[in-house]
């Protein structure tokens, strides 16, 4: 499905106020949209706050046994560098590098989407599952809700809270963000607001467990905002957090640094319930590849970044969430 026809069939829906899913790439070259009705019967499964098709019985709580095996840090420091001289030309202040990494697990991708603890979860036709601890935009009583989601710490590190608020490439970072997320915002709503700062959420894994920093950004939307909701999540792609700033000449970057295609990976999934829309970035992902399992990792690069530090946040990225 070509993008306009996208937007034209979530408008359609969103006028009718009929729920559905959707389901964008990276590259927004593949968006999909399923009414919600029919999800099951394509092979899609999904989970967000108040909402799934798929009750998880007899979900095996056994210890995940995951192996992984990542790139090696010369490869990396190419792409890092890369980065770091469009950072030092000033073409990009912030950009996201991502690469996949092949892992080994004990479970079949179905077992992983079920036992995985997250709030956003999607299974699509056991191709790939996402368990995404970041959420895209949500509505909610005429407001739109962004929790850009960025800075990421070992938390059972000493003084681990402390020491990624107090960090200053972190803090430059995430307030970089959260100003490209309120400028984002603006041009679908009005009376932007930064209504919580730098909060931290405690993710537990099979591997450690993270500390990882968000903000949440409201705006108000004008009251026939769900019949133009397709040019509404579109017009806010790709996410920020994801991506960088300024957005379109990152993206080239992005594109020039890691010299792949993403895919859904760090694209968009949400479900439209006929009234109002929860949806989230399409991180932590695992997915088939013609050489096995891989799953999908990376994090945000500065001018003051580290290669180390930002090789060893891509893979420590690399867990499945559990309770």
């Amino acid at each position: 499905m070509i993008l306009s026809k996208f937007k034209k069939l979530a408008n359609s829906y969103g006028k009718e106020r009929k729920p559905f899913l959707f389901l964008i790439d990276f590259e927004m070259k593949k968006p999909l949209i399923f009414p919600l009705n029919e999800c099951s019967k394509q092979g899609v499964y999904f989970q967000v706050p108040g909402s799934r098709n798929v009750i998880h019985n007899n979900v095996d709580k056994t210890p995940i046994e995951l192996n992984i095996y990542p790139m090696k840090k010369e490869k990396y420091a190419k792409s890092f560098f890369c980065a770091q001289d469009h950072l030092n030309a000033g073409n990009t202040y912030l950009l996201n590098i991502t690469f996949p990494t092949p892992i080994k697990i004990d479970k079949k991708i179905d077992d992983i989407f079920s036992c995985a603890e997250a709030q956003y979860k999607l299974l699509f036709k056991n191709q790939f599952t996402i368990f995404s601890p970041e959420c895209f935009i949500r509505t909610q009583n005429g407001h739109i809700f962004s929790y850009p989601m960025k800075g990421t710490i070992d938390a059972d590190l000493p003084n681990a809270a402390q020491t990624i608020l107090s960090d200053k490439k972190e803090t430059w970072e995430h307030n970089t963000i959260v100003d490209l997320i309120r400028n984002d915002l603006a041009i679908v709503a009005r009376n932007i607001t930064v209504t919580k700062f730098r909060f931290l959420t405690e993710i537990h894994s099979n591997r450690k467990n993270l500390l990882q920093v968000s903000s949440e950004i409201r705006g108000e939307l004008d009251t026939d905002w769900q019949e133009k909701i397709g040019d509404m999540i579109c017009t806010l792609l790709p996410a920020g957090s994801i991506s960088g700033a300024p957005k379109q000449r990152t993206v080239e970057i992005i594109r020039e640094a890691e010299k792949m295609d993403r895919g859904y990976f760090t694209g968009v999934f949400g479900v439209f319930d006929g009234k109002e829309i929860d949806s989230a970035v399409n991180i932590r992902y695992i997915e088939h590849s013609d050489n096995g399992l891989q799953f999908r990792s990376g994090g945000g690069i500065t001018a003051n970044s580290n290669l180390e530090d930002e090789y060893n946040e891509m893979v420590d990225k690399v867990y499945v969430p559990l309770s």
